[in-house]
């Protein structure tokens, strides 16, 4: 037999969370918590009735409203127009009932059919599966974009490695021809020594021939 659903609620970051789950781990799950906020004092189960009933409406659907605030529950609550600064506070554990007065008599509560329950049961089911089925689409995406960057990363490297390595080879031919022009620098000086005596030479001889 299913188990029957149970109202949870807890706070996280400037939001309020309330939702209908069949158990304590159902509902830190579809909260995304790792930890039990339940025993750390940060999530209880609800009995106000108008929050039961809001999530009752949406089995398995993370409901939320601003921190500090007593309005209703809703799948796309805004921020708070003044955001709540301070340590997360700690949900306040449910107040004990006053033993009844047994002159008084209080109307019987209308109990939940059996129908009721398993529909309840059978919407969680739902609203969970679709939040796997997010999740795994959100994890999907994550490892297509983290193997696109590696793709990336790699084709950068060998890009800049490619480029070191023209690098090298340009600087590499740069020396050689350096060192061919030096050549070509003492050749020339050692060819205008050569010219510059020689020209002497016929100096003097077409002088000599002169006299």
């Amino acid at each position: 037999m299913a188990r029957k659903l149970k109202t949870y609620i807890t706070n996280l970051g400037f939001f309020e969370l309330a939702i209908a789950a069949p158990s304590i781990k159902a509902a830190l799950e579809a909260w995304g918590m790792s930890h039990n906020a339940f025993q750390h004092g940060f999530a209880k189960q609800a009995e106000d009735p108008k929050i039961v009933a809001a999530t009752m409406e949406k089995p398995g659907i993370v409901l939320k409203r601003p921190v500090g605030t007593k309005g209703p529950f809703s799948e796309n609550a805004e921020l708070p127009k003044e955001l709540w600064k301070g340590t997360l506070p700690k949900i306040e554990p449910p107040k004990k009932k006053a033993k009844a007065d047994p002159k008084t008599k209080a109307a019987p509560k209308k109990p939940r059919s059996d129908k009721a329950d398993e529909a309840a049961i059978l919407s969680f089911e739902k609203a969970k599966e679709r939040r796997d089925k997010e999740r795994r689409k959100e994890e999907k995406e994550t490892a297509r974009s983290e193997k696109k960057q590696a793709r990336i990363e790699r084709a950068v490297a060998k890009a800049e490695q490619a480029t070191d390595q023209a690098r090298e080879r340009h600087e590499d031919v740069l020396a050689v021809i350096e060192k061919e022009r030096e050549k070509l620098e003492r050749r020339t000086d050692i060819e205008n020594e050569r010219w510059e005596k020689e020209r002497n030479k016929l100096e003097e001889a077409r002088e000599r021939a002169m006299e």
